[in-house]
């Protein structure tokens, strides 16, 4: 179903998930008819690893992404057993979610002696120094006080090469490159060393093409219009064979939805990147000027040329900030005038914001939501179904935070006839800015945990 299998000079290494929400279905079908020497879940974002610290921290939640479970539990039954697996979903807590995979592999049938590893190392809360300029501003490290969460390091390969070196069937880590999660089995496979830029152009490049999973194969691509992909309902995910020499030819499982062609590679290729001739990863500085991209049959796309220009000298760094609170408050309005008595709605919070309260209205946000979109479908041309007015805040201030809330219920009766449904939401919001740390103050590690 794959198109064929691996040639024994080449590594098949397939794509899982490109972010923490993607689907199960296309892992699945990758690991029956992929075969696949390593099978990849990239799942955190840049403010997915600050929300598991701010977890972590107060005890709300686990600090590792636990649908992981979920992901590998889909995939065991189809794994061969000499597939790899790796993933970023430990996020936080790289050795909590090793340990919640031993217990899985020790109650599932397929999992006996697969052995699992955690890299650590990533965390530079304490290292990261207090003078560290924020990127894009004139702050430090040092000004953000209390209000820092998290600061995470982009770790390259390394520590997973030494991982799966050690003999570890599933690598758990936290903030690895999202490259570098790929780049690893590839390189331990060829032979490659992490030190040598050079060398780990082409797995770096081919762990970018496949980082974002559906964006390969035509799911951020298609537009509906110029751009259209078939299948879009079933995607297939992507995998790569990478051959000794670094050229890697692209395909998906035969039979899924979805298109691997020069133009779906190439967007890929420059997705996020600011400057073609460096883009900088932890393992090498790539420069993309001279790649190829050549279609070879349908759906089979061969990528060639990597090339690095050495490596930084620092990594990035992730920090997660404390925001404030976000508070939302909602009513519905439903029939005839709904339009205007939700518009009143809002008058009426914005006005008591500023004369009762004392506080500046402007903070507030108001929307109408609805309006033009749930008229009856009897109806095209009628009234609205429902429109329902929306105020939120964003604050430091927890008691504002609540006097939304309570301006919002209080419509029930005290505001627009009508009124209905009020929904209220309160959440600590994360935010991300980042920073670099010198390489030789992180210091990754591999801890066998089975």
């Amino acid at each position: 179903m794959a198109g064929g299998g691996p040639t024994v000079s080449t590594f098949r290494i397939g794509a899982g998930s490109g972010f923490a929400g993607d689907r199960f279905e296309p892992a699945e079908i990758l690991a029956e008819h992929g075969d696949l020497d390593a099978l990849v879940f990239e799942c955190l974002a840049e403010r997915t690893i600050g929300l598991a610290q701010q977890r972590a921290a107060s005890s709300a939640g686990a600090g590792f992404d636990r649908l992981f479970l979920d992901r590998l539990t889909g995939v065991l039954p189809h794994l061969a057993p000499r597939t790899r697996v790796l993933t970023n979903a430990g996020a936080a807590d790289p050795v909590g979610l090793a340990r919640a995979v031993v217990d899985l592999l020790a109650a599932h049938p397929r999992g006996a002696g697969r052995r699992v590893a955690a890299v650590v190392g990533d965390d530079v809360t304490a290292r990261v120094p207090s003078d560290a300029r924020i990127t894009g501003t004139d702050l430090t490290i040092g000004d953000l006080g209390d209000r820092l969460v998290s600061a995470n390091a982009y770790i390259g390969a390394g520590a997973a090469m030494r991982a799966l070196e050690n003999g570890a069937d599933v690598v758990i880590t936290g903030r690895m490159g999202d490259a570098a999660l790929f780049a690893a089995p590839i390189a331990v496979h060829h032979g490659w060393d992490d030190a040598s830029p050079d060398e780990m152009a082409a797995p770096t490049l081919v762990g970018h093409l496949l980082e974002c999973a559906g964006q390969l194969t035509g799911g951020y691509f298609a537009d509906g219009d110029r751009k259209v992909v078939p299948g879009l309902a079933t995607l297939g995910f992507p995998y790569a064979d990478v051959a000794a020499d670094g050229v890697a030819e692209f395909g998906k499982a035969d039979g899924t939805g979805g298109l691997i062609s020069r133009a779906t590679v190439l967007e890929q290729l420059l997705y996020e990147i600011d400057d073609p001739g460096r883009y900088k990863t932890p393992d090498a500085t790539l420069d993309l000027g001279d790649v190829r991209i050549d279609e070879v049959g349908p759906d089979r796309v061969r990528v060639s040329a990597a090339s690095a220009q050495g490596r930084p000298e620092q990594l990035k760094v992730s920090v997660g900030v404390r925001d404030g609170f976000l508070a939302v408050g909602s009513i519905a309005y439903a029939g005839r005038g709904a339009r205007e008595r939700a518009e009143l709605a809002l008058r009426i919070v914005r006005e008591r914001w500023d004369e009762v309260h004392g506080r500046d209205p402007g903070e507030v946000r108001a929307d109408l939501q609805g309006y033009n979109s749930l008229r009856p479908w009897h109806e095209p041309h009628g009234e609205p179904a429902e429109v329902r007015a929306r105020l939120s805040l964003r604050t430091f201030d927890r008691v504002a935070a609540a006097l939304l809330h309570r301006e919002v219920e209080a419509l029930y009766t005290n505001g627009p006839a009508g009124g209905g449904g009020a929904d209220l939401s309160l959440k600590e919001t994360v935010g991300i800015v980042s920073t670099f740390i010198d390489r030789d103050r992180v210091e990754p590690r591999v801890e066998m945990v089975s």
